[in-house]
C-alpha cells in the first residue's frame, strides 16, 4: 500500500510557500511508503492566496508533470496532518494515487452528467461550491443522482475575497451542461474560475470511507412541523411555534429583552425528514439533521422563522452549539472509521505491534488509510475546541500520523445535504 504524498506551507509570498510545499512533496514521493506516480491533486489555499489562484495551480502543475488533474477551493482556513491555518497565507495539497480511469473531473462546463456517456460510473464525488450560486440545493441533488450511492462530501468556498475554486483535467470533455448548471460559470474552463461547483468523481473502485460528525447538542426534544409558511415555522406538534421554543428556553415574552435575544440568537434548530430518527440514542444530533440558524421572530403569528425553506413533515430540534459535545462525536467518527478498517482476523505478530506502540506510531499496515480529507465549518477549528489546531490533533491521535488535506467551509456537504458547523471525515483505504 502507498500513501498519498501531502504538504502544507505557510509564507508571505506564494511563490516561497509553492517551493516549500514541492520541497516536501518530492520528499514524499522519493520515500518508498508513498506514491512516486500521483495523478490527481487536491489543492486548498487560504484567501490570503486568492488572487494568486492561478500562478499557484500553474507552478504545481508545471513542477508536478505526472499530475493531470487537480481540485480544490478556498478557504479561510485550510488543514492538513494536524495542523490548521487561519488568518494567515497557507497551501495545503495532498496527491492522489489513483488510476486515471477511476476518476474524472467535473464542473459546469464539463458535467459529471456527461460522464455516463464516456462509459464511467461515478460512485460518489468530491464536491466544492460557491454558496452564492443559484439553485445550489437542486445543483447538489443532481450531481447527487449521477452517482450510484448518491452520496457527495465537500463544502462551499470560504473566503473574504474570491471565491476561486480550482479545476483542471487532462481529459477532454465536450458534453453540454444541463440547464440549471448554464451560465453559472465565470473563467477559464478546467484551470481556475468562480461560481458554480465543481469536483472529481470517483468509480466503485477507489474505496472510500466516509461519516459526518455534528458540532451542535439537542436542548429539545424533536417534534413534527406541523404548519409553516416558506421559512417561518408556525406550529410544532399542533402548538404555535415560539411558545415551543420559549418554553424549551425558560423564557417568555416579558423576559429581559436583551437576555432574550442573546438566548435565541445562541439557539440553532436542527431539521431533518419526518422519517428520519433526528436524535441517537446516545442523545446527540443524528448525522443527517441540517442545523440552522434562528433569523428572527413573527410574534403576530407565534412564529420562528429560519434559514431554511421548510419542507412539509420536517422534524425540527432546537440546539446549541456544543464544544464538548463536538469534541465526543470528532473521536467517534475516527473511531468508526478505525473500527471499520480493523480486520477480522489477524496474526499474533500483528496484533502485538499494534498493542505495543501508540496508534500514531503505528505501521502503516496497521492504519490502511492511504489519505483522508477532512472539511470542517468555518465555525469550528481551534477557537471551537480550545486551542489552536486542537480539532486536527484530535484526528490525528485517533486516526493516526495519516496523509490529510482540507479546508474550512461556509457549508459543508455530505450524502445530498448542505450542513452547517459540521465536519465531514472521508478516508481513502486500500
Amino acid at each position: 500500500m502507498k500513501l498519498f504524498p501531502y504538504a502544507h506551507a505557510t509564507h508571505p509570498s506564494w511563490r516561497i510557500a509553492v517551493e516549500l510545499v514541492l520541497a516536501q512533496l518530492r520528499s514524499l514521493m522519493g520515500s518508498p511508503d508513498y506514491s512516486s506516480t500521483p495523478h490527481l491533486g487536491i489543492l486548498y489555499i487560504t484567501d490570503h492566496y486568492a488572487q494568486n489562484a492561478r500562478e499557484i495551480l500553474e507552478s504545481l502543475s508545471a513542477e508536478l508533470p505526472s499530475v493531470g488533474s487537480w481540485t480544490g477551493t478556498v478557504g479561510v482556513g485550510i488543514a492538513s496532518n494536524n495542523v490548521e491555518y487561519f488568518d494567515e497565507p497557507a497551501i495545503s495539497v495532498m496527491l492522489c494515487d489513483i488510476d486515471p480511469g477511476s476518476f474524472r473531473i467535473f464542473n459546469g462546463l464539463s458535467p459529471l452528467s456527461g460522464a455516463a456517456k464516456e462509459n464511467f460510473q461515478a460512485a460518489c464525488a468530491l464536491i466544492h461550491a460557491d454558496g452564492q450560486t443559484p439553485d445550489l440545493g437542486e445543483l447538489i441533488t443532481e450531481l447527487a443522482a449521477n452517482t450510484q450511492s448518491h452520496y457527495l462530501f465537500g463544502g462551499l468556498a470560504s473566503s473574504r475575497s474570491d471565491l476561486v475554486q480550482f479545476s483542471q483535467s487532462t481529459l477532454t470533455h465536450t458534453v453540454e451542461p444541463s440547464p440549471l448548471e448554464e451560465g453559472i460559470f465565470v473563467g477559464q474552463v478546467d484551470s481556475v474560475f468562480t461560481g458554480g461547483l465543481s469536483g472529481v468523481a470517483f468509480d466503485e473502485n477507489v474505496k472510500l470511507i466516509s461519516r459526518v460528525t455534528q458540532g451542535c447538542f439537542p436542548i429539545s426534544k424533536s417534534r413534527n412541523v406541523t404548519e409553516s409558511d416558506g421559512h417561518v415555522i408556525l406550529e410544532l406538534n399542533g402548538r404555535p411555534a415560539l411558545d415551543v421554543l420559549l418554553e424549551d428556553l425558560n423564557m417568555t415574552m416579558d423576559s429581559p429583552r436583551t437576555v432574550l435575544l442573546n438566548k435565541i440568537r445562541e439557539t440553532l434548530v436542527g431539521l431533518t425528514s419526518a422519517t428520519s430518527q433526528a436524535l441517537k440514542k446516545t442523545g446527540g444530533l443524528a448525522d443527517d439533521v441540517c442545523v440552522r440558524h434562528i433569523i428572527g421572530l413573527d410574534t403576530l403569528r407565534k412564529g420562528v422563522a429560519v434559514a431554511e425553506l421548510i419542507k412539509k413533515d420536517s422534524q425540527l430540534t432546537f440546539c446549541e452549539r456544543n464544544a464538548k459535545a463536538a469534541k465526543s462525536d470528532l473521536i467517534r467518527i475516527a473511531t468508526e472509521i478505525r473500527e471499520a478498517l480493523e480486520p477480522q482476523e489477524m496474526s499474533l505478530g500483528e496484533a502485538l505491534e499494534i498493542n505495543r506502540v501508540s496508534l500514531e506510531d503505528a505501521p502503516v499496515a496497521a492504519r490502511k488509510i492511504r489519505g483522508a480529507v477532512y472539511i470542517s465549518c468555518a465555525g469550528r477549528g481551534g477557537p471551537h475546541f480550545g486551542s489552536p489546531s486542537a480539532e486536527l490533533q484530535l484526528l490525528k491521535k485517533a486516526l493516526g500520523d495519516i496523509p490529510l488535506t482540507g479546508f474550512f467551509a461556509a457549508g459543508e456537504i455530505a450524502h445530498q445535504n448542505l450542513y452547517g458547523y459540521t465536519g465531514v471525515l472521508t478516508v481513502f483505504t486500500s
